[in-house]
């Protein structure tokens, strides 16, 4: 098996072990302990940063969370969950692809930590505020139908569909009926199901 995902089970690379279901695809999970294996020097040769999730296919080193789900999803195009090169939806997947791990992930934190910005600083700051950031992230859910590409489930909907779920879960984040409708539509999905059902025994 040439695919290895180190990793730990109470961090954002479960999203990564959502994927691989939704792919169909085996994969050696290596669970790696915080604090401490994350911060060997063997492991930092593949992350400087210390964290997981880490992907390694052959001499290929993937880290970032949506480098790994972008990756995993061109490397087996015969699954469908990326739009072909030559598919107008392919520019809506890069969009979701890197508002949900830039502006998104950004916004939360600063929200999280509790870092505000004021109106001086907005031009400075890639999503501008807050509410500025959730009203685009509502407003493009509202156009899925049903999912962010239309009808063809994408990488792109594990990746945002997973941070919905969690920050929801955590008390993070405001629902909003087109958030609900977007998240009921994603849980329907046999893959989804396959993977909440494994973590909630786990």
């Amino acid at each position: 098996m040439s695919l290895k995902l180190y990793t730990n089970s109470f961090s954002r690379g479960v999203v990564v072990d959502w994927l691989l279901i939704e792919l169909g695809i085996e994969c050696e999970r290596i669970e790696v302990a915080y604090k401490t294996e994350m911060k060997t020097p063997e492991y930092l040769k593949m992350n400087p940063f210390g964290k997981v999730p880490v992907l390694v296919d052959g001499d290929v080193v993937v880290y970032e969370l949506g480098a790994i789900v972008a990756y995993l999803a061109d490397k087996f195009p015969e699954k469908g969950l990326a739009p072909a090169l030559n598919d107008p939806k392919r520019g809506i997947y890069y969009r979701w692809l890197f508002f949900i791990s830039g502006p998104w992930e950004a916004a939360a934190t600063d929200k999280m930590l509790g870092v505000g910005v004021n109106a001086e600083q907005q031009s400075f700051v890639g999503y501008g505020n807050y509410d500025d950031a959730y009203n685009a992230f509502v407003v493009g859910l509202g156009e899925a139908e049903p999912y962010l590409c239309g009808q063809q489930f994408t990488a792109a909907d594990v990746l945002v569909a997973a941070m919905l779920f969690w920050q929801l879960k955590m008390g993070e984040f405001q629902t909003h009926p087109a958030i609900e409708r977007y998240l009921e539509n994603v849980s329907q999905r046999p893959g989804y199901k396959k993977f909440a059902d494994f973590f909630s025994n786990a």
